[in-house]
């Protein structure tokens, strides 16, 4: 069980860090885009000002470096076998939750 679950905090880690480079790649060919425009955006009414998509793409970012945070702090439980136990009320999260979400740290109802 530790082993599979293991495996799939690592596979849902790769996911993460592709997710994040993606997310990386797209905030620096904004900046370029950025550096080629010297016009006010800000009030361009045919799309989204850059502004915007920057901000958009930052909070993605974000996202992206909390769930690795999240995987890595579950990888570290499993290392040191700690059991999947909810945080909560102290009962097992189900081996269901956990494929589906690998970093859970607490059970379906106390989640609720």
């Amino acid at each position: 069980m530790a082993d599979a679950r293991a495996d799939g905090i690592a596979e849902r880690r790769r996911e993460a860090l592709a997710e994040l480079e993606d997310v990386d790649r797209q905030l620096a060919d904004l900046r370029r885009m950025r550096e080629a425009v010297h016009d006010d955006d800000e009030h361009d009414p045919d799309g989204v000002s850059l502004s915007s998509e920057w901000s958009r793409l930052e909070g993605l970012r974000q996202t992206r470096i909390d769930a690795l945070a999240a995987l890595d702090e579950a990888a570290a439980r499993v290392e040191r076998g700690q059991g999947a136990i909810c945080s909560v009320c102290g009962r097992p999260i189900a081996p269901e939750r956990l494929q589906a979400r690998p970093q859970a740290t607490t059970c379906i109802d106390c989640a609720k």
